[in-house]
């Protein structure tokens, strides 16, 4: 199935030469709506302990197009 963190990460990282840490994309997908629930290991139900970055958001939106996700 294309479109998993992983697929997400690889894109990342073969395009840009960046590495992508699945915390900034689960980031980037809430602020899209794209999550359905909210991970059992987060500490506080409205805080986010790593967000994503401003200067990585474009690039993971950009993978997210490509695999259809937004």
């Amino acid at each position: 199935m294309p479109g998993t963190y992983k697929d997400i990460q690889e894109y990342v990282k073969k395009k840009y030469s960046k590495a992508v840490k699945t915390c900034w994309i689960a980031d980037v997908k809430r602020s899209h709506g794209l999550t359905k629930r909210q991970s059992p290991n987060r500490l506080t139900p409205n805080s986010v302990k790593y967000p994503c970055p401003d200067e990585h958001r474009e690039k993971i939106e950009d993978a997210l197009r490509h695999f259809k996700c937004i």
